[in-house]
């Protein structure tokens, strides 16, 4: 499953999914946790198994409420008949949530998308997902609930960057979904209107080593899946340092156009080859 781009659409709002899912988002990700009100969550649990009944234009992930906020069970019951093409699980505090919520599905569970940073405990489970990589979709965090949780009054500088704490939380997750295999999708960019802002975000996230991005608008879909897409040049160049190299069996280091390339070079290309693919 290709996931460049991740658009949130709210579950109570049916009549934004159609739209949601022709913006060219690689998936789309019903909500029915943050953006959908107590009182409304029966009323997004029938609209989002409603769609999810009909023809998919893409992947449909949803949002089911947090483990212990009692609401995740209903959300479960009400979509699995539906069999949504994944889950994405806020709150996430290691694999012991994600276990917990594949035994609450109860039959074959879709991919899980664990939102890893949402708790203070959260934070220090990030090196648990290795142990159930193959049930994961990917990994991504959020900076917004982190901070209250703990009682921050911010999580960013006035300039839009993080401040060191939630830098070294984004840095973590990171490296948490590349230990357990599975992409790394970075948070959303709040500003909507910051289409500069946000192209700086997402050349930032992939130079990192994030794969993908989360959407808040539809706007903002065709800038994260530029961003998150090689340039004909990268390919061309992954595939020259493959070709030295299978020319060249058995050497260590190589010269190509001038510089030196070595075995993580061609690590580099054959992922970029093969995301392509």
């Amino acid at each position: 499953m290709k996931l460049r781009s991740l658009l949130f659409v709210p579950g109570d709002r049916p009549e934004r999914f159609a739209k949601a899912a022709a913006s060219g988002a690689d998936a789309i990700i019903l909500d029915l946790e943050d953006s959908v009100a107590l009182e409304k969550k029966p009323e997004a649990r029938a609209a989002i198994a409603a769609w999810l009944g009909g023809e998919r234009p893409v992947p449909c992930f949803v949002r089911v409420n947090p483990l212990d906020g009692g609401q995740t069970r209903a959300d479960l019951e009400a979509i699995m008949p539906a069999r949504p093409d994944g889950i994405m699980l806020p709150k996430a505090e290691g694999a012991a949530s994600v276990r917990a919520l594949i035994a609450m599905i109860e039959g074959d569970a879709p991919p899980i998308l664990p939102i890893a940073s949402e708790t203070a405990a959260a934070v220090f489970q990030l090196s648990t997902y290795g142990e159930v990589g193959a049930d994961l979709a990917g990994l991504t965090w959020g900076a917004e609930d982190l901070p209250a949780a703990i009682g921050a009054t911010a999580a960013r500088n006035p300039d839009g960057s993080y401040t060191a704490p939630y830098e070294i939380v984004r840095a973590l997750t990171l490296f948490g979904a590349h230990a357990a295999g599975v992409p790394a999708i970075e948070t959303v960019y709040p500003n909507i209107a910051d289409t500069e802002g946000l192209a700086a975000y997402v050349a930032r996230g992939r130079r990192d080593g994030y794969t993908g991005m989360m959407a808040i608008h539809p706007a903002q879909v065709a800038v994260i899946n530029a961003g998150f897409s090689p340039s004909e040049a990268e390919i061309a160049h992954a595939r020259e340092i493959v070709a030295a190299f299978a020319a060249n069996p058995g050497a260590g280091a190589l010269k190509l156009g001038g510089k030196m390339i070595d075995q993580p070079h061609l690590n580099q290309a054959r992922a970029l080859l093969a995301r392509v693919a």
